[in-house]
């Protein structure tokens, strides 16, 4: 019994570190991938450098973005935070 103790603790002490931490970061991977991948010319994006544009063109791995001056800008799909509404 003195034996299981300690891998009863290590196995709890797991069990509450994926629940708080590892399962909750990767629901948010999940999402954001999702979100990228719905990207459609037209949409209202904001980027993770804040800068709040308009999506001009899509490529595999690149979007170009319209600002409202009219100014077009390539970035990477990743650096889309969110798509406003």
């Amino acid at each position: 019994m003195e034996m299981i103790t300690p891998i009863l603790w290590i196995v709890l002490m797991f069990a509450i570190f994926y629940f708080l931490l590892i399962r909750p970061q990767q629901k948010r991977q999940k999402q954001v991938r999702e979100m990228q991948d719905s990207l459609q010319k037209g949409n209202d994006i904001v980027t993770i450098g804040g800068l709040h544009a308009k999506i001009h063109a899509i490529d595999e791995g690149t979007i170009v973005l319209i600002t409202p001056e009219g100014t077009k800008l390539t970035y990477d799909r990743s650096a889309i935070r969110e798509v406003k509404q």
